[in-house]
């Protein structure tokens, strides 16, 4: 398709697709006195809408409207595809106001119905897009039809190229974001645990010096029992220590006199029976000195005689 003929066609598709897609939305948000008042006037018109419910008719309403302005409004969608949409949509209107008693007289709308014969320039605007469409894809020669085709194709490669290029370009910032991302996070958590373990730290300084506080009373209070056990303990050893010292004293002062007892008996015996040795010696000496004389003197006689 030409520039020339989009051109051509925009002013058309533009007014009608945002007409149609306003009252297309502004049927969605209908509630169900709208439903019913929209579904009684097209159930009058075509009888086979009467098995519709009135909320479901006023729905699909709404949906193919939407579709239909949005149709219009995009300029991928062929002049011919939209023409016939908006065709048929005018069509339907028209002939709900030919079959509704009371919206014409012949081929005049009256005034009741003037609110939807004046759609009929839907229908202008929707046959002259489809004839349009037609006879200007006719009339394109073969080679300019080929040509438009190996222009779309290109066109369709480039925009796949620009949409891979820009794939490509977005893949890299979200991994770039990713990792950044998963930088800040780690840097994050890794604060966040220097914060916890520095909080536990300090409550565990804090539990260890309130056990502390709590301890040291009962531990002074064992340490000054120890001290008085020990205490009671060294006065006690003591007492057995000097006890058994003096008993060891008393044993050795009895020993000792005992000793000395027992070696002035034997002095003196020894000193009586050295006496009577001596007295014993000195007899036994006197009497062989007396012997010695009375034999000398024998001798002596006898030399003499």
């Amino acid at each position: 398709m030409s520039l020339a003929a989009k051109l051509r066609r925009a002013p058309g598709r533009v007014v009608t697709g945002a007409f149609i897609l306003n009252s297309g939305i502004g049927k969605l948000k209908g509630d169900e006195s709208t439903a019913v008042a929209a579904h009684g006037m097209a159930a009058g018109a075509y009888p086979f809408l009467g098995k519709v419910p009135p909320k479901a008719f006023l729905r699909g309403t709404a949906v193919a409207e939407t579709a239909l302005g949005a149709a219009l409004l995009l300029p991928i969608v062929p002049a011919k595809v939209a023409g016939a949409g908006l065709t048929g949509f005018s069509v339907s209107l028209l002939g709900m106001w030919w079959r509704t008693p009371g919206m014409h007289e012949g081929i005049r709308p009256t005034q009741q119905g003037i609110t939807i014969a004046k759609d009929v320039w839907m229908l202008g605007i929707g046959t002259s897009l489809l004839v349009d469409g037609v006879l200007g894809d006719a009339g394109d020669s073969r080679s300019v039809r080929k040509a438009n085709r190996t222009a779309r194709r290109a066109e369709r490669k480039a925009q796949q190229n620009d949409y891979k290029a820009a794939a490509q370009a977005r893949r890299r910032e979200l991994r770039a974001d990713a990792k950044a991302s998963a930088k800040e996070h780690a840097k994050e958590l890794r604060a966040a645990a220097k914060s916890a373990a520095h909080e536990q730290a300090k409550a565990a300084r804090k539990a260890a010096k309130n056990v502390a506080d709590v301890a040291r009373p009962a531990a002074e209070s064992a340490l000054a029992a120890t001290r008085d056990a020990a205490e009671t303990a060294a006065a006690s050893t003591r007492s057995v220590a000097e006890s058994a010292l003096a008993a060891t004293r008393d044993a050795a002062e009895t020993a000792a006199a005992a000793s000395r007892s027992a070696a002035e008996s034997a002095a003196a015996t020894t000193r009586s029976a050295a006496e009577s040795a001596v007295a014993a010696t000195r007899s036994a000496a006197e009497s062989a000195a007396d012997s010695a004389t009375t034999s000398f003197h024998t001798l002596a006689d006898r030399v003499n005689s």
